[in-house]
């Protein structure tokens, strides 16, 4: 690796790329990582789980999905969420068990009834609790497992929020957490307007030697490079933008090497793998219950099509199981060119504008 991206390491575990696939909501399930780590992301993160939920979780084929993990995928992370902190050291021991690296700590979700509810970001307002909840998860697992964090920058842009945050970020590094990922917006902002890369940049520079990975506004292979140049942050979790998009982390990677931007897959390389993608949904899943979640990646991957609205819409009409293979064949039958999917994300402050040819 060039000497300016050093290997991003997680308590004992090294990673030979500082670009990551975050924790998605409703999308990092197994086959989304595992087509991740084919396509070059170093280290994948389960979509979140509520710690309860975990807890009380059967043995049942139904429920099976949500701690499945392939053999490929390892190191993977697994997130944990939740309001009351005894809730979580049982959680985190069972993640263990099931065959998850490294539990990360929600507390950055926004969604309101996360927040309604005493989870996720709420967690930013309560410093004592935030860090109780550490201080169990910590004592729960094995030590060779890391423990980290996500995180906003605060609730809000108040001076109280600012520094709970870093009661909760110091406090956390304190209590054994090996790494803290920030996202540079606040809770209540939400995913509206621009994420703070100049916050991310002070962080970082507060935190000197300890392990900080950078997260908010990154839909393109470049952005992540800027990132990682602009803010010093040792790593960073790509999370809406390798939606549909796995391309982004073998992307990340050749520039890293100083080579061009590769061009965007074409449509064969696209084909074979939604066709994965599709097959291992179907594999853990089964192939009607594959079918709503398959739906939402399908609708992300034909951004990439020349004809994306017209593609789009046919997999939005998929119904039946397997019918998602006649899509392929009316649309991806030629080996044309792709296209990079289209960004009109705003620019994060702090970020330099940058010339591209």
């Amino acid at each position: 690796m060039p000497p300016s991206l050093p290997t991003l390491r997680i308590g004992p575990l090294a990673f030979d790329f500082p670009v990551v696939q975050a924790a998605l909501s409703g999308y990092s399930d197994s086959p989304m990582r595992v087509i991740a780590r084919r396509l070059g992301a170093p280290y994948t993160i389960c979509e979140v789980m509520l710690d309860k939920f975990i807890v009380s979780l059967k043995h049942r084929q139904r429920t099976s999905h949500f701690m499945h993990i392939a053999e490929e995928e390892h190191p993977t992370g697994g997130q944990l969420m939740g309001a009351n902190p005894e809730d979580f050291g049982p959680a985190a021991t069972r993640m263990v068990a099931a065959g998850f690296d490294v539990i990360d700590i929600n507390f950055g979700c926004p969604v309101r009834k996360v927040l309604g509810r005493c989870r996720g970001g709420f967690h930013l307002s309560q410093p004592a609790v935030a860090l109780e909840i550490i201080e169990r998860v910590r004592a729960a697992v094995p030590d060779e497992i890391p423990v980290t964090v996500k995180m906003r920058r605060g609730m809000d842009d108040s001076p109280e929020s600012y520094d709970q945050f870093f009661e909760i970020f110091d406090g956390a590094y304190e209590r054994g957490v090996a790494a803290i990922t920030v996202h540079g917006r606040t809770v209540l902002q939400r995913y509206d307007g621009p994420s703070r890369w100049d916050f991310l940049r002070s962080l970082k520079a507060h935190a000197g030697d300890r392990v900080v990975l950078g997260s908010g506004d990154l839909f393109t292979a470049q952005a992540c490079l800027d990132m990682l140049a602009q803010t010093g942050v040792d790593g960073v979790t790509v999370a809406r933008g390798a939606i549909g998009n796995p391309w982004v982390f073998a992307q990340a990677r050749a520039l890293a090497q100083g080579k061009p931007l590769p061009d965007p897959p074409s449509l064969f390389e696209q084909r074979d793998v939604i066709a994965e993608h599709y097959r291992l949904a179907e594999e853990l899943y089964g192939a009607d219950r594959s079918l709503p979640t398959m739906r939402k990646f399908a609708i992300k991957y034909s951004q990439l099509h020349p004809r994306h609205q017209d593609v789009r819409q046919d997999f939005v009409t998929v119904k039946k199981p397997g019918a998602w293979r006649e899509v392929l064949q009316r649309w991806y039958a030629t080996d044309d060119p792709g296209v990079h999917p289209l960004v009109d994300e705003p620019e994060p402050v702090g970020k330099k504008v940058l010339c591209h040819d």
